[in-house]
């Protein structure tokens, strides 16, 4: 029996796109998704109209008053975290610094300008409370130094949750809310492969709505 064109068609219409849709959906049923630690954390929105968490792949850090303190931090994050996944449109690295220290921000932006492309990053000047508040919000169980700075980097989901490991070994109780920006190996080996795990997910979900519009 003969296939005519017309049935061609119509299987390349209808039928492709079901499998498609099928495929997607046990992909992203199976796939090994980073666990959600906290959910729905303050959206930067609260302190700066310019940005958001909502829609993003987010990394965040709280550089503190001292800004020579956390320099290196940020340098390794540039290196190991911000390089490999800058192309992603929709990833972004949010820096929240305190009011005040607009001036010595300018420099290290500068700094970090001459060794990467700085289109992601983005500086938030806030209040104390303001900063406190929005940390307070990541539920990590830890808190800011005197310097309102933390030594660990945070990655925020597109629905606004914090995620990291809930079996990490050397973690305490096995959750890692946030990566040490001092460990090169912990960014490298830790953060990194699960920055791709959240960036997979998104992707995934992407060509799902995809499918279920082309339906």
């Amino acid at each position: 029996m003969k296939i005519s064109n017309k049935h061609i068609v119509l299987f390349a219409l209808f039928i492709v796109p079901l499998l498609f849709y099928i495929f997607l959906s046990l992909g992203i049923n199976n796939f090994a998704k980073l666990p959600v630690l906290t959910k729905k954390v303050i959206d930067v929105s609260a302190i700066s109209k310019k940005h958001q968490f909502d829609r993003k792949i987010s990394i965040v850090t709280f550089l503190g008053n001292d800004i020579d303190v956390a320099k290196g931090e940020l340098f390794n994050l540039n290196e190991k975290i911000y390089k490999p996944f800058y192309d992603f449109k929709d990833f972004q690295l949010i820096v929240i610094a305190p009011k005040g220290t607009e001036e010595e921000v300018e420099k290290l932006q500068k700094k970090l300008g001459e060794f990467t492309n700085m289109v992601r990053w983005n500086f938030i000047f806030a209040s104390e409370t303001e900063i406190k508040v929005l940390f307070d919000s990541f539920k990590t169980g830890g808190s800011l130094d005197k310097n309102l700075h933390s030594s660990k980097a945070f990655i925020i989901d597109k629905d606004t949750n914090l995620r990291g490991r809930d079996d990490d070994k050397d973690a305490f109780e096995g959750k890692m809310y946030g990566y040490l920006m001092t460990s090169v190996a912990e960014l490298k080996n830790k953060m990194k492969d699960d920055v791709k795990v959240v960036l997979a997910e998104y992707r995934l979900a992407l060509k799902k709505n995809n499918a279920d519009r082309q339906i």
